[in-house]
């Protein structure tokens, strides 16, 4: 996973189609699964608002929603890790988004390659992905 993918980016008129095809819930979100292309891997799920989803088609960076800071949120200002749009789908009911991208290092604020690393084992939640980066030294951005 390198950046040597080329973003994708969209003309204003192909951004106000695809955000008017979605389908943003009561708060204005909608959620947005990040899956690395080449190799189908889910990274994480996150939300996007109006906003954020014309910034990433816009710009070819992603950009999400953060609920908790209730503010935008480019993925790898702080961290450097970010994440190259390479295509972005729109489900069956538009209600949930799939961002194809190109994922410059890691994807969780845990610093492991993707959020999905713990899993029902023998009726327990075991970690079966290893911490991959200390994003304390690297400025958290939630990855």
């Amino acid at each position: 996973m390198s950046s040597s993918v080329v973003p994708t980016t969209y003309l204003p008129a192909a951004i106000d189609k695809a955000v008017a095809a979605i389908q943003f819930d009561s708060q204005g979100l909608v959620p947005a699964i990040a899956q690395q292309h080449d190799t189908g891997e889910i990274l994480m799920m996150a939300w996007m608002d109006r906003d954020a989803v014309a910034e990433t088609m816009r710009t070819g960076r992603v950009c999400y929603w953060s609920r908790s800071r209730k503010a935008p949120w480019r993925k790898g200002d702080t961290s450097g890790h970010i994440q190259t749009l390479v295509d972005l789908r729109i489900d069956c009911d538009g209600d949930t988004l799939l961002v194809l991208v190109d994922q410059t290092g890691v994807a969780c604020h845990t610093g492991r390659h993707n959020c999905f690393f713990r899993a029902i084992r023998d009726g327990a939640l075991e970690t079966i992905a290893p911490v991959m980066v200390n994003m304390d030294k690297l400025g958290k951005d939630q990855g």
